[in-house]
């Protein structure tokens, strides 16, 4: 099976293999291709995100499956989406009747993912910091799981700031996804989606 993945760029790459082996210990022998297909910042949206989905399950390597991944807070303003479930309603909405694709979003941004790795986080940017309270995809008030992440290593002894392609990987790298699986919803729904497409049980 292939699975073509669109996702908004730096962060989602480097998940890419992070989500590999998570999926190898619960697919074995039923492992799909996935393919990811990052875009600089935002995914298309309305009819160049249909389009964009037309090509990837027609074209000539044609994907048995789409799955879009977005970010809840783009930047955008006015806002793109309310919440995660307004992000996927909106892009099923501008895909269309395709029983193939499968919308999905990280709530407010990827890096709410991340939280669960407080702890390695802090020794990565050299500082005991608290991390944000409640649940890993309620945390934004303005100020979203990026921003925080973003804050720590600047007042860190680490002397550098957050870079995306370099310290989201070394925090996955170090942590199995089950215990962010299990604290974040959005994250276990994408999971979910692929193992079911697989066949497989999914997470409860």
């Amino acid at each position: 099976m292939k699975i073509a993945i669109i996702v908004e760029g730096k962060t989602e790459k480097a998940f890419l293999p992070h989500l590999r082996e998570f999926l190898k210990t619960r697919l074995a022998g039923s492992m799909p291709k996935l393919d990811l297909f990052p875009y600089d910042g935002r995914i298309p949206k309305e009819s160049l995100l249909r389009k964009t989905v037309q090509n990837l399950l027609q074209g000539k390597h044609p994907a048995d499956h789409v799955i879009a991944l977005t970010d809840v807070y783009t930047g955008a303003n006015p806002p793109d989406f309310k919440d995660a479930q307004d992000a996927k309603r909106k892009m099923a909405q501008w895909v269309g009747d395709e029983s193939r694709f499968h919308p999905h979003a990280s709530q407010y941004d990827f890096e709410a993912w991340l939280l669960p790795y407080w702890p390695t986080i802090q020794r990565l940017a050299k500082h005991n910091k608290a991390a944000p309270g409640g649940n890993p995809e309620t945390v934004n008030h303005q100020n979203p799981p990026s921003f925080r992440i973003r804050k720590i290593f600047e007042i860190g002894q680490c002397r550098d700031s957050y870079i995306k392609t370099r310290d989201a990987g070394r925090v996955l790298r170090e942590n199995n996804l089950l215990p962010s699986i299990n604290q974040c919803a959005e994250l276990k729904a994408l999971i979910n989606t692929i193992l079911s497409l697989c066949e497989a049980e999914p997470i409860p």
